[in-house]
Formats: structure tokens, C-alpha cells, sequence
């Protein structure tokens, strides 16, 4: 299993996100960072959003980064941790100029980009950038299509209705081959098709373990996928965040963050329940209420460190 974690303070996701991170400095993002390198961490999670919806902040918070630019700060920081975009809004970027930028990032960081990519689901965020709404799905259908040409071959030709391209050359390559691994983000459909046809890897939106499974056979099972045993990425969070689809409000009652394992064993029983049915890529809490300072968040990245990954 992989182990993921967030920095705090990237963004102010209202259900999971401590009011003590809203004040963290550039050292304070490198001290996480370097922190989850050095315990073993395999990845760090980076979120996107570019804009939101007035009435969607009210849920989600205003404040989300860019995510390229700051994998890239992260990536600078740190030695051997991988950093993965959770999730880049695909149609929102010019693909031949994000295809750049990850390529550039593969190879100043050595290979440790993962891109996970999702279509989006706020229309005024759509609307401030002059990108059609209705065509997201169509866009990011085509801009995965062209991306791995870029990537991939010496004289790049791409012509499509959104993305067009011939007589160019396309450099630096990415060091990882054929590229750097594209994870589908989201949990629809549409997105369970677009992960069988063009994924390396799935991260599905609030998708319970209960579930899981049956969303596997049927992605699995999509024409598109090809062989069912090739290598294939499944993130889920051991503990996923409960709130509504669309409006991000808690479904509980409560604060829809996530509810922490009760010990490191049903941690540790979690992680080998999601292994069984495929997941390979996972977060972990710690047992208990949030850490009330940028300290007490590392001292808990180090007990996971320690009861968890290094038992797993």
C-alpha cells in the first residue's frame, strides 16, 4: 500500500481543513512537506480549484491553490516523496501548456509527478474562465488524448475540435515513460468511462468501501479497459470526508469531516480491507480529535509513520 497526506493549509476546505493552518508560512508548507519525506510517506496531495462559486465557498472555503505551481514548490522541497494533483480541473488549462508545465515538473522533480484530472463541476468557475460548462467532458475526453502525444513523440500531430497541433516540437519529454501516470477523478459514469479508457489509475469522489467494489468490476468491465490485469491505481481514503455531492455540505449533521479510526489495529484492518478489493493508495488519520497546531499535525504524521505504514 501507498500512503498519502495532505498539507494543511494548501486550501481551507471547511470540513477537513484546522483554522490553525489559515496562518502557515512558506516554511511551515516546507516543514510538512520534508517531514512526510522523511517518515516514509509516499505521496503528497495536492487540491485545485482556480475560482468558486459565491455560494459554494460558503461550503468549500475560497482559498485553493494552483495545483501545478505547487506541486512544484513541494517537489522543490523535498527529495524523494511523490506529489499527486487531487484533483487538476482539466477543460480550466490549456493542454498543451499544462502538458508542459508536468513534464517540466517530471523531470526537475525525477520522476515523482502523478496527475490525477477531473472535469469539474462548478459552472460560474467555468464561466469566469470562458470555458463552456456543457463541453467540460468532451474537452477533457480530447485533452487526454492529445497530452500523451506531446509527451510521447518526436513530431506531435493532434487535430481535434478543441486541441490542434502539427509541425511543432514538443521538449523536455518526462522522464517517467510513457508519461507520468493520469489517475480520473470523480465518481459518475462518465468519469468511471473516461478512467477505462484513458487512466492509468482512479480516484473516485466520495465513494465508500462498501461500494468500492462494484465500481471496480464495472470499470473493469468497460470495453475500454482492456486487459482487467493490467497495472492500475486505486485511491481511497481509509477515512473519506461525508458530505453531499455538488454542494459539499455535510450529510451527517455534523462537520462532514472525516471520522478518524478508532486504534492502529482497525487502521491497519482498514488498510488491508481496501488492499483486497484493489485500492493501492490510501490515506490514514490519526485515532482522535485534530491537531490543534502545525506540532501536534506532525507528531500525528509520525505516529502513522510509525503504528501504521511501517506495519502495513
Amino acid at each position: 500500500m501507498n500512503f498519502v497526506t495532505g498539507i494543511p493549509g494548501l486550501s481551507r476546505y471547511a470540513p477537513t481543513e484546522p483554522l490553525w493552518a489559515d496562518t502557515m508560512t512558506s516554511a511551515d508548507f516546507q516543514k510538512v512537506a520534508r517531514t512526510a519525506d522523511e517518515l516514509g510517506y509516499d505521496a503528497l496531495l495536492v487540491p485545485e480549484h482556480i475560482v468558486l462559486p459565491t455560494e459554494l465557498a460558503t461550503t468549500m472555503g475560497a482559498h485553493w491553490p494552483h495545483a501545478l505551481t505547487a506541486m512544484a514548490f513541494l517537489a522543490g522541497a523535498t527529495s524523494r516523496i511523490r506529489v499527486l494533483s487531487a484533483v487538476v480541473i482539466l477543460p480550466a488549462h490549456n493542454p498543451i501548456v499544462l502538458a508542459k508545465a508536468i513534464a517540466t515538473l517530471d523531470v526537475l522533480s525525477g520522476g515523482r509527478v502523478i496527475v490525477a484530472v477531473g472535469v469539474g463541476h462548478a459552472k460560474a468557475e467555468f464561466d469566469a474562465l470562458g470555458v463552456p460548462f456543457k463541453d467540460r467532458g468532451r474537452m477533457a475526453d480530447e485533452f487526454l488524448e492529445a497530452m500523451p502525444i506531446l509527451w510521447g513523440e518526436d513530431d506531435p500531430v493532434f487535430h481535434g475540435r478543441f486541441v490542434n497541433f502539427e509541425g511543432i516540437r514538443f521538449e523536455p519529454k518526462p522522464v517517467q515513460k510513457p508519461h507520468p501516470p493520469l489517475w480520473i477523478g470523480g465518481s459518475s459514469p462518465a468519469a468511471m468511462q473516461r478512467a477505462a479508457r484513458f487512466g492509468q489509475g482512479w480516484f473516485p469522489h466520495l465513494v465508500s468501501e462498501a461500494e468500492l467494489a462494484g465500481c471496480l468490476a464495472t470499470l473493469r468491465a468497460d470495453p475500454h479497459f482492456g486487459d482487467p490485469q493490467r497495472p492500475f491505481d486505486v485511491m481511497l481514503s481509509v477515512s473519506p470526508v461525508r458530505v453531499r455531492e455538488g454542494d459539499h455540505r455535510p450529510i451527517d449533521g455534523g462537520t462532514g469531516a472525516p471520522i478518524p479510526p478508532l486504534s492502529a489495529e482497525s487502521a491497519i484492518d482498514a488498510v488491508g480491507r481496501l488492499a483486497e478489493l484493489g485500492v493501492n493508495w490510501t490515506t490514514v488519520l490519526y485515532p482522535g480529535p485534530p491537531a490543534r497546531s502545525l506540532e501536534e499535525h506532525l507528531d500525528r504524521l509520525a505516529w502513522v509513520a510509525e503504528e501504521i505504514i511501517a506495519r502495513t
